[in-house]
């Protein structure tokens, strides 16, 4: 069996019915082959919950992105028990994991895109995976990453950069560039990229001089390009684009009517895979449809649409919009924009219906998440002006819901995460929903949102029931005073091995802080730092074994003590620290509340006291249960989960391995970016996380600047 045709059989009887009704990526009626996967920016914003009825079915089957998804989510990702390369590489997040597991982040590769270079604060890279079974290394089929620089192309840097040979795994050097372009007169990509389907083609928005340029663009592999020595590339008409041989770009000009050209350096570009549409907005407030986008032809190429429908002017050219997201179900896009209004743009017809103002900030800085499924749309704000905040200081950062077909005027119904005082905050970005929203068929699961803008950012779980948001739970705080954060990524494997024969899942989000990171392995008074955390859910009559660990609904870290079966309904957690909860035959051992950091074992410490907790050297947490005592000048501490450790006069209880992990970041990150679908047999190394750091620091071994970074993490193996 392939390996689409694999994950379609993981993803059970919802996909039995798209089988049946003959669906496949391209949309032809030929059985089901395996295509690429792109990832980039769109896939977190359009999501799918697991349809209920036949009529969802055949409606979100129709949408690539939903096959995508499943992909991502429930594609077997095992290395082979034997693969020595899996065991030295240790930081892979799809080697095996057997005996108690470590918590390290580490960057596997990091290169400098120049100084001052950076895909951007709330902006993503974007990785391309020729295959779903598995990973590829070079040639001119390869997996690759593409990261903008958001700096202006010159002879000595380029405007963009992709890298292939990826993976530790591969042979040669690790990674390389695998093309790399200066793109002269467009300027600045301060945008997001995408894909074609192929993979063949990347489109943006550029800005230069008040300009805002989509470019599409063709590329082909080199061995010679660098980011010090790009290939300098001049634009195609459109014509001339639909036949040009790679590498090859054309220009089209936003216009927000038949002669203003408008920059845009805030909103990403939205593709729809199944028209060969695209939407974007621009600086004055309209926004524009572009077709047909990567399937022109001499005839008719790629163009802005200008028919009286599109451009829309969504808000009157007041406050630049940020990036739409494209509904299948509904016929509409959905965008803000920075004025703290939200909109909904019939595609069809260009009808704008717009909310009452929800944001007294920032402004609607990211795109909306949209559950096309249950036709529910999710938007995040900064301030929502209000000062009946309960979670935080008002006014409140809010996370905000709505139905696909809401009324002009409305604000919806919103859920407060933390406070957005003192003025101004800092921009709320999205969120990530965890594996059991997507699974639920009503539109229920958990929401993770880093917010408190106004303060230091926290992490929260928005918990959702049916459609309905709350009531909140607070997690742990990202950094030890007012900072920014970055947007939050989920990171799901369903196949981890914690044993031999014995299977199961970890979860795991990804968020930055810009400054006074609080992570584990970061230096709080100094920089920037990515965190990771556990968030998977408990579930029912599932197979657990010691060293498994769960997020509880009370925010605590649960980790299994004694292996067994877990009950029929979720146990009363036992939240008191070292305390056991049965549940089935299954015995929970509470680590305490989430949080990013924990202290550190030194000898001869005078002042280790009941409920301090530390992180020793086999990244388990200890927890401290005597009170008062000085630490000895050595210890060896027992590995065993519920071990006890004499250390001096202190007493040391394993309390399981960390949940958190951490690594230092100048001035924070870009969006997370996920490679999380492959399967048995692949090379180590491979299903990562990709970002850029906001700031300049050294790049491994390739010198100085902003840098394009692959890490991984061994708990996620």
């Amino acid at each position: 069996m392939n390996g689409l045709a694999a994950g379609i059989v993981r993803f059970g009887a919802g996909f039995l019915a798209l089988l049946s009704l003959g669906w496949v990526l391209t949309g032809s009626a030929a059985a089901p082959h395996e295509q690429g996967l792109p990832s980039d920016w769109t896939h977190r914003h359009i999501i799918f919950s697991k349809p209920s009825t036949a009529e969802q079915m055949k409606r979100v089957s129709k949408d690539p992105r939903y096959l995508q998804q499943s992909q991502r989510n429930n594609a077997l990702r095992l290395l082979p028990p034997e693969s020595d390369a899996a065991e030295s590489i240790g930081e892979s997040l799809v080697a095996k994991v057997v005996g108690p597991k470590k918590t390290n982040m580490r960057r596997d590769w990091s290169m400098s895109l120049g100084s001052g270079a950076s895909v951007g604060a709330g902006n993503f890279a974007a990785k391309y995976s020729l295959k779903t079974s598995v990973a590829t290394c070079g040639g001119a089929n390869a997996d690759f990453v593409v990261y903008p620089t958001g700096l202006t192309g010159t002879t000595g840097q380029a405007t963009i950069v992709a890298y292939d040979n990826l993976y530790a795994g591969c042979g040669g050097t690790v990674p390389s560039v695998y093309w790399a372009y200066n793109l002269g007169n467009a300027g600045q990509i301060l945008t997001s990229p995408i894909f074609s389907l192929d993979g063949k083609q990347v489109a943006f928005v550029a800005s230069n001089n008040g300009e805002g340029i989509l470019v599409l663009l063709k590329w082909a592999a080199s061995t010679t390009e660098s980011v010090g020595s790009p290939k300098l590339l001049a634009p195609k008409s459109a014509s001339q684009y639909t036949t040009c041989t790679a590498p090859c770009m054309t220009y089209i000009y936003l216009q927000d009517n038949a002669s203003d050209v408008t920059d845009d350096q805030t909103s990403s570009i939205f593709y729809d895979y199944s028209t060969d549409m695209a939407w974007v907005g621009g600086a004055g407030g309209w926004l524009h449809e572009i077709g047909p986008v990567f399937n022109g032809t001499t005839l008719n190429p790629p163009s802005e649409v200008d028919n009286g429908i599109f451009p829309v002017e969504v808000n009157s050219g007041v406050n630049a919009l940020s990036s739409p997201v494209y509904d299948t179900g509904s016929n509409s896009v959905f965008v803000g924009d920075l004025g703290g209004f939200f909109y909904r743009v019939n595609a069809a017809t260009g009808a704008v219906t717009a909310t009452g103002r929800l944001d007294y900030g920032q402004g609607l800085v990211a795109g909306p998440i949209v559950d096309s499924t249950a036709g529910l749309v999710y938007v995040f704000a900064s301030n929502n002006g209000t000062l009946n905040c309960q979670h935080g200081t008002g006014p409140c950062t809010a996370v905000y819901i709505f139905n696909t077909s809401f009324p002009s005027g409305t604000l919806g119904t919103d859920v407060a995460v933390g406070g957005s005082i003192p003025s101004p905050p800092s921009p709320l970005y999205e969120g990530a929903f965890d594996q059991t929203y997507l699974n639920s068929t009503n539109a229920t699961g958990n929401l993770y949102v880093c917010g408190n803008t106004g303060q230091r950012p926290i992490m929260y779980q928005v918990p959702v029931n049916g459609g309905v948001m709350g009531p909140i739970v607070t997690g742990g705080a990202l950094a030890t005073n007012t900072a920014t954060c970055s947007p939050v990524t989920d990171v799901y494997n369903p196949t981890v091995q914690f044993a031999p024969g014995v299977f199961g899942p970890e979860e795991w989000i990804f968020a930055s802080t810009t400054t006074l990171g609080y992570g584990q392995n970061c230096n709080s008074g100094m920089g920037g730092c990515l965190i990771s955390f556990v968030d998977l859910q408990w579930t029912p009559a599932t197979t657990y074994v010691v060293g498994q660990e769960v997020l509880d609904s009370n925010y605590h870290n649960e980790v299994v003590l004694t292996a067994g079966i877990s009950g029929a309904t979720t146990p009363p957690w036992n939240i008191g620290l070292a305390g056991t909860t049965t549940d089935g035959t299954v015995t929970w051992l509470d680590q305490g509340h989430q949080t990013a950091s924990y202290g550190f074992w030194h000898a001869l410490w005078p002042n280790f006291d009941y409920p301090d907790e530390i992180v020793d050297v086999n990244n388990n947490i200890e927890l401290c249960t005597n009170s008062g005592g000085t630490s000895g000048a050595s210890v060896t501490f027992n590995t065993a989960i519920n071990g006890v450790t004499t250390d001096g006069t202190v007493t040391w209880l394993n309390v399981g391995p960390s949940a958190t992990a951490s690594i230092s970041t100048t001035n924070g990150t870009s969006g997370v970016i996920i490679d999380n679908v492959v399967s048995a047999g692949v090379l180590a190394g491979t299903s990562q996380v990709y970002f850029t750091t906001l700031g300049n620091q050294a790049c491994g071994t390739s010198g100085t600047g902003g840098c394009a970074v692959q890490a991984s993490q061994s708990a996620l193996q």
